[in-house]
């Protein structure tokens, strides 16, 4: 009973100062991890979770599971799973979180749709179920959405912008259970075919705007190393990729100064499409 009261309030904590999610975007896997969170104009299966513009770009049919537990505390685990079809009509996406454990939790589950509108721009949008459950004083759920842009300003600049629930919707008949409105916008430049450099500001309207950025460097075709920086709060992350045939698989950690690790691992599984020359042979 006790450990429940102290991990209770340890959660009242989180959620005071912005940490727990209420259904707002989650890291974009154990890759944006790595990188800061700074991931609003990736374009791969990450895409499902930071900007969904991003699965306009994917090549086939994908897959990705996503864990980390926050501040090394099994009671704050987040798990994710996104998985995406490209058609000739547009990508469509699903996204499933859980965050928490049994005495407190939220879920989330998000359809989405993605398209190019031309060559190197992208939109996207997704349409989210909210859950929240505290089984002492019951469940509250609620409906909101998301909106998500890229475009290819140059052959090596993306720039992206990416807003969840641009309207403010009520969790519960409290006014202030209200799903926060976030907005992202920021920008990834690749100076090389190996180095990839992100920055993004993102800002809550309920709290001061943040500043993350991220550096992801190709050692090898098989491996990429990830380091990032994030402010309000204050944190440093680095992440490993390694990739394989149609599957990557990543890890991260987070550090915050004062609350400690973060330790997240993705795996992610991608068919591309075939080119008709491709399938001839």
């Amino acid at each position: 009973m006790l450990k429940r009261f102290f991990i209770f309030v340890f959660l009242s904590l989180l959620m005071s100062q912005g940490y727990a999610q209420n259904g707002t975007p989650q890291r974009a896997g154990a890759r944006g991890a790595g990188m800061g969170d700074a991931s609003v104009t990736f374009q791969d299966i990450n895409s499902a979770f930071s900007n969904q513009a991003g699965l306009a770009f994917l090549e086939g049919l994908s897959f990705t599971v996503f864990a980390e537990r926050r501040f090394l505390l099994a009671e704050i685990n987040s798990f994710s799973a996104a998985a995406a079809y490209p058609t000739n009509s547009g990508t469509f996406g699903l996204a499933l979180n859980y965050f928490g454990y049994t005495n407190y939790n939220e879920q989330k589950i998000g359809l989405s749709y993605a398209r190019k509108l031309f060559e190197g721009v992208g939109i996207g949008a997704q349409v989210d179920y909210l859950g929240t459950r505290i089984p002492e004083y019951g469940t509250a759920s609620s409906v909101t959405f998301e909106l998500g842009v890229q475009a290819a300003l140059l052959d090596k600049l993306i720039v992206g912008g990416h807003v969840f629930s641009p309207v403010r919707v009520q969790l519960t008949d409290s006014d202030r259970d209200v799903i926060p409105t976030q907005l992202n916008v920021g920008f990834s430049y690749l100076p090389s075919d190996k180095v990839l450099i992100a920055l993004e500001v993102e800002k809550d309207i309920d709290y001061k705007a943040s500043l993350k950025g991220g550096v992801e460097y190709k050692v090898v075709d098989q491996l990429s190393i990830r380091a990032g920086i994030g402010t309000e709060p204050i944190q440093n992350s680095f992440g490993i990729g390694v990739h394989l045939p149609n599957l990557d698989i990543d890890f991260s950690t987070m550090y915050h100064y004062e609350l400690g690790f973060t330790p997240g691992i993705s795996v992610s599984y991608g068919i591309k499409k075939m080119d008709a020359s491709t399938a001839k042979e």
